[in-house]
């Protein structure tokens, strides 16, 4: 399955490159359409299979997934299933209000392509693998956010490149660090850069380079991340990329990224314990979600109040996991999965809003409920959602990590961090129902975006209010076993105990 699953994306890429040479649009959709959609169902039963009994792994390790990978992996194709079905009437719209001047199988190679890096980086067991296919996550990521072939969207496709580029070079050298803090162990222990095998030396690297090392990592990957000061380049790719590709780079992205800071972070935890490395990831989260609160206040872009609020929601993970527990790390897996329906819908529905009012302005786009009333609803209930309000999702993984930080006695940080969620939700509110419910501009028809957009929306729409209300038994496990990884230990920590706290 797993081999299956690596080989479907390039099978399908190229397929959509012969559709460039024929110009067949349609066909190229239908292919992305049926290969992402094969993927998840594969991802899905990999995941059911790995939890029952234990990590697959091949070629000595170069590919390997366990729990933690098999949920990030699973995640990807999730919102990438949802961006492919949204894709159809977004970009066939984008074609006839000749918006793009590149064929439209252009746009589904890249797609794939990009799916692909992703892919690679939850299921590859080699550290200097995923550094590979993260920055492959940049090359081919540039292109998307600077499709429209823009002055914007090229300077802000220049801007990401350059940024990112810097930041993953960080993580490089911190890459590096880490095998160097394990040269003086004997040669036959240790197997190169393999994650499975450091994990188990790892009490014995040199503890001076792998602070070093983990620095360098989280200023790196960290960047990708989105998290504060790295942030710069994440409203500008957001707001310029085509909406299917900003609720990628937001729900999807910033994840691949942050996941490869909790690989390392399992590694140096081995050597260091975590009070070190917590404080560091507490100290740049809780850096993120102030800065990201007066931004989200001022903002005037709907798309780029969005980016801004990723940059608040990684720095709520990145906090999640900083408080430390099992309490905290369960809860940041269970944000980053919230987090990611939650940021896609909202893309989505700012997508079906900038089409019909062509604007991105939020001044301009007035009474979505009478204009779009699917749409506007859903401007509504996805605005409670990402503002923490309950019974959403966001508000359950939330709650888990507030607790955290108190039970930690971080109360100061802890007290930042309610403060900001309060800030945010206010702001994040003010916004949306001023969209949805002043007058509406004069010569804007009524209707709907198109049928497979709304799709899109349905789709996401229905976890974000189903794990608001309980998490199922299947996720509950996984997310179990993901912070027993990361931990190091086994965990018996469910969902009632977050129950409870709701």
């Amino acid at each position: 399955m797993l081999k299956l699953l690596l080989a479907l994306p390039l099978v399908t890429g190229s397929l959509c490159l012969l559709c460039l040479f024929v110009k067949k649009g349609r066909v190229a959709e239908f292919l992305n359409l049926l290969n992402v959609g094969l993927c998840f169902v594969i991802s899905i039963l990999l995941l059911s299979d790995i939890t029952r009994s234990g990590p697959r792994y091949d070629f000595n390790g170069f590919i390997y997934v366990d729990t933690l990978g098999g949920f990030f992996l699973c995640l990807t194709l999730m919102v990438s299933l949802a961006v492919s079905i949204y894709s159809i009437s977004y970009m066939r719209q984008a074609v006839e209000k000749a918006e793009i001047d590149k064929h439209l199988c252009h746009y589904y190679l890249l797609l794939n392509l990009f799916v692909f890096t992703m892919m690679i980086v939850t299921t590859t067991g080699n550290l200097g693998v995923i550094w590979i296919s993260i920055e492959g996550t940049t090359l081919v990521s540039a292109f998307l956010v600077g499709f429209y072939n823009e002055k914007n969207s090229l300077e802000a496709a220049w801007k990401y490149l350059i940024i990112c580029t810097v930041g993953i070079t960080f993580a490089l050298f911190g890459t590096v660090l880490f095998y160097y803090a394990s040269l003086h162990i004997p040669f036959e222990l240790r197997n190169t850069l393999n994650w499975f095998e450091m994990t188990r030396f790892a009490d014995r690297l040199d503890p001076r380079l792998t602070k070093l090392a983990f620095v360098f990592i989280l200023l790196g990957y960290g960047t990708k991340a989105g998290l504060a000061p790295m942030h710069t380049w994440l409203p500008d790719a957001h707001s310029q990329a085509p909406t299917p590709m900003s609720a990628l780079l937001s729900g999807v992205l910033l994840k691949c990224s942050f996941y490869g800071i909790l690989r390392f972070y399992i590694i140096a935890s081995k050597c260091l314990g975590t009070a070190y490395l917590n404080n560091l990831l507490l100290t740049f989260g809780i850096i993120s979600l102030v800065i990201a609160t007066f931004f989200i206040l001022t903002q005037k872009d709907i798309k780029r109040l969005l980016a801004y609020s990723s940059l608040e929601n990684m720095g709520i993970i990145a906090a999640g996991v900083g408080f430390g527990g099992l309490l905290g790390i369960y809860g940041a897996l269970f944000h980053i999965l919230n987090h990611a329906l939650v940021k896609s819908f909202m893309f989505f529905v700012s997508g079906n809003l900038s089409v019909k009012y062509h604007t991105k302005s939020m001044k301009d786009i007035r009474g979505a409920i009478g204009i779009m009333p699917i749409t506007g609803t859903g401007l509504l209930l996805g605005s409670f959602a990402l503002a923490g309000v309950p019974p959403f999702n966001m508000f359950m993984s939330e709650i888990a990590i507030l607790s955290a930080g108190f039970s930690s006695g971080k109360v100061l940080v802890s007290c930042i961090f309610l403060v900001s969620l309060v800030i945010v939700f206010a702001g994040i509110l003010r916004h949306t129902t001023a969209m949805a419910f002043n007058p509406p501009p004069q010569g804007v028809e009524r209707g709907e975006a198109g049928t497979w957009a709304i799709l899109a929306c349905l789709l996401l729409l229905g976890p974000i209010i189903l794990l608001g209300v309980c998490i199922p038994d299947f996720l509950d496990n996984v997310l179990n076993q993901s912070v027993s990884i990361i931990i190091g230990e086994k965990v018996s920590w469910t969902k009632e105990s977050l129950t409870l706290m709701k």
